[in-house]
């Protein structure tokens, strides 16, 4: 079958959509140009389909790319067949060719190896041939010859059974057969040594027995963990009745008169060859499937995070917690725009207090500061208790939030921290980004290595290249899901718009500095480096506000304006209609004429139509203001306050596989386990929530000592809603 055919058969594609979606590949079309302004020739496929197709379409160029290597190869040895070719061409995956290969794959000394030097590949031949009429023991007297170190008739049939035994373990048919038997009927166990240092991590693995088809991914991951450290000793295992059985089937003829040699050879290659490489092979296999669900979790988590809902038109205080070298300060207006900084020292060990609430409640008076951006690292709880107190005292309405500030001295160690506040020190940058956190979460976390934004699980034991490409491809689809004001974008942003690279995003913010801001999209075609291709990649994803046009501040391409014009004339409305509001009921006026209809008359598909009629309802519209807000907050709890039963309402900070962190107002994140989220069986915490999601949970215990709350959410009760702790 050819790789187009596959793919439109495991994506469910049509052949003629599959063979579009090559082409714009190839062509250099990025993942949210084709999603978005390609629905026709695509069949409508998403972002993450798209993705997914990307991947599958490099594996089997490269699986197909490496059959083509190892075909060369077997023929220049001359050892090409058409069995072998065959098999190549059926082989699947990258693991079967190189099992095709191995036979014929060049080999380090081995003892079958050395025995071939020795003339001795004849008579393995006979030992497999198992001809009743060949007296084993007579022919290999004429393998005997002391120049090529044969001193016995032993010696002969040592070296023959060693050719025999690397003969089996390199049978491809067998090496599969025994590495699914192992993965479906294998189990993985673990031994503790509790010498090493960080041996109670690991207590759980100690005598741990699991089925390797049962193994959770991120208990793959731990147990590779506790095995780099040293702590575990990890090994597979299988029944060595049913193993030996294969390979009795394949190599053992019915009657064979060198049946119990062939058993006593199958032994010795099952447990010094193939059993060593099936084992490896499945144990990088698990963590290459682990390595993929937990990327994947990063994925799941990060896009929620990325759009969380801006928090608009507030003057936010941004506050970052430290202990000795005070609390950085700092405030910034609607824009992001840094009004004033300061250090304060409200917090151990110096404990200024009332310097601490003069200075602020006069930076709160000064610039009319709505919110207070408090980041959750090091003396997060003592300064969370000192503005709750604070904003008692105030005479205006003062709220506040705790963000997550993972990542946040990255960025301010960085250069691009460097350039945008290069008076700053490190920390009175971290407070500037804490504040931009809660005011625009996805502008703000986009400067930092997605790798350090803290939702995910065993990240760094990860490959980091398919980790930072998974989680770049997520960056870039909600940036462009978004759109970005091409005027006020930072170079940062506009990196991640679909077309655009580092030099092009820089040449843009220089063109502004020089030109002023843009007044239509056209005028990007005067940036330098931005050429044809990548503007028709980039123009529908940037947005001019107040611009000469008001399609420039949607979502609509520049290649569909035309379409806009037959579609307003059609229903005798104008541009100035859009700028006043006056479309609302163009979808319905559509419906009557049917979608279909007037998508031939102006020249579109109906994806497109549909799209185009979204945005010009809501010209300008940020989809993430349909979603939740930011939960603020004027008071707190602290764990100590917490008693099992209490109900809570928090905020999903984290989906791992295993359960759910939800952030109820205390230092401390609690633990949702999967098994106390839904009275329905589901298979992954990710089925039912997401970061970001409000829940309403009940403490089922807390350890102070340990800072462990334990929580539940299907075990709220009405009764239990009644009585909800407010924050």
């Amino acid at each position: 079958m050819e790789i187009n055919e596959l793919l439109a058969q495991e994506f469910s594609l049509t052949l003629n959509h599959t063979n579009n979606i090559i082409n714009l590949m190839d062509e250099g079309a990025t993942v949210p140009f084709i999603a978005r302004y390609r629905k026709e020739m695509t069949g409508s496929c998403d972002d993450q389909t798209l993705r997914a197709f990307a991947d599958r379409l490099a594996y089997l160029r490269n699986l197909e790319d490496r059959k083509n290597s190892v075909i060369n190869l077997i023929t220049e040895q001359g050892n090409m067949t058409d069995e072998i070719m065959t098999a190549l061409n059926n082989a699947a995956t990258l693991t079967e060719v190189e099992d095709i290969y191995r036979p014929f794959k060049p080999k380090r000394k081995t003892r079958a190896s050395v025995a071939i030097a020795k003339g001795l590949q004849a008579l393995a031949d006979a030992i497999l041939k198992q001809d009743p009429q060949v007296d084993l023991e007579e022919y290999a007297k004429e393998f005997v010859d002391e120049e090529k170190g044969v001193a016995t008739v032993d010696e002969a049939m040592q070296g023959a059974k060693d050719i025999v035994a690397e003969t089996i373990s390199d049978n491809a048919n067998l090496r599969k057969v025994l590495r699914d038997m192992l993965t479906k009927k294998g189990s993985v166990k673990c031994k503790l040594d509790e010498e090493q240092e960080n041996a109670y991590v690991y207590e759980m693995y100690k005598d741990y027995d699991s089925p390797i088809d049962k193994m959770p991914a991120h208990r793959v991951l731990a147990i590779n963990r506790g095995e780099n450290e040293k702590c575990l000793k990890v090994t597979l295992a299988l029944n060595e009745e049913l193993a030996l059985g294969e390979i009795y089937r394949e190599f053992i003829k019915k009657n064979s008169p060198y049946e119990d040699l062939l058993k006593e050879i199958s032994l010795d290659a099952y447990d010094r060859l193939l059993f060593p490489s099936i084992e490896r092979e499945v144990r990088n296999e698990m963590t290459d499937n682990a390595n993929e669900q937990a990327i994947k979790m990063f994925e799941v988590n990060l896009k929620p995070l990325l759009m969380q809902a801006p928090l608009k038109d507030k003057v936010i205080l941004g506050l970052d917690p430290a202990y000795r070298t005070g609390c950085k300060i700092a405030v910034i207006d609607a824009r992001g725009n840094v009004l004033d900084t300061a250090v304060v020292y409200p917090t151990p060990p110096q404990s200024k207090i009332e310097e601490a609430e003069a200075t602020l409640t006069k930076l709160i008076e000064k610039h009319n500061v709505d919110v207070i951006s408090i980041g959750n690292g090091t003396a997060t709880k003592e300064s969370e208790i000192f503005v709750a107190n604070l904003i008692k005292k105030l005479n205006r309405k003062v709220t506040y939030a705790v963000v997550n500030e993972a990542g946040a001295s990255v960025y301010s160690a960085s250069k691009l921290g460097a350039m945008e506040f290069p008076t700053f020190d490190v920390a009175l940058r971290s407070a500037v980004s804490i504040a931009r956190r809660l005011q625009d979460p996805l502008a703000e976390l986009i400067k930092i290595d997605v790798k350090s934004i803290g939702v995910g699980q065993y990240q760094h034991d990860m490959p980091q290249n398919r980790l930072t490409e998974v989680l770049e491809g997520v960056v870039e689809d909600c940036v462009n899901a978004v759109g970005v004001d091409v005027n006020t974008a930072s170079p940062s942003l506009l990196t991640y718009v679909s077309g655009l690279n580092a030099g092009i995003a820089r040449n843009i913010v220089e063109y502004r500095k020089v030109n002023g801001k843009f007044d239509d999209k056209h005028e990007l075609l005067k940036v330098s480096k931005l050429g044809g291709k990548a503007y028709e990649q980039c123009a529908g994803f940037l947005r001019i506000v107040d611009g000469k046009n008001v399609l420039d501040n949607t979502g609509v391409h520049p290649e569909s304006f035309d379409a806009v014009e037959k579609l307003l004339k059609l229903f005798g409305m104008t541009d100035a209609d859009i700028s006043n509001g006056n479309v609302k009921h163009l979808p319905e006026l559509v419906a009557s004429k049917g979608e279909q209809n007037v998508a031939d008359q102006i020249g579109v598909g109906v994806p497109t139509l549909q799209d185009i009629v979204k945005e010009l309802v809501k010209p300008g519209r940020d989809i993430r203001d349909d979603l939740p807000k930011p939960v603020l907050k004027s008071e707190l709890l602290g764990i100590e306050n917490l008693k099992p039963g209490m109900v809570i309402d928090g905020v999903v900070r984290n989906v791992i596989d295993f359960g759910v962190f939800v952030d109820i107002s205390v230092h401390q994140d609690g633990l949702v386990h999967i098994s106390e989220i839904s009275k329905d069986y589901i298979k992954h915490p990710s089925e039912v929530l997401k970061v970001g999601d409000v829940v309403t949970v009940k403490v089922l215990s807390v350890d102070v000592a340990k800072k462990r709350i334990s929580l539940t959410i299907k075990g709220v009760t009405e009764e239990d809603l009644a009585n909800k702790v407010g924050v």
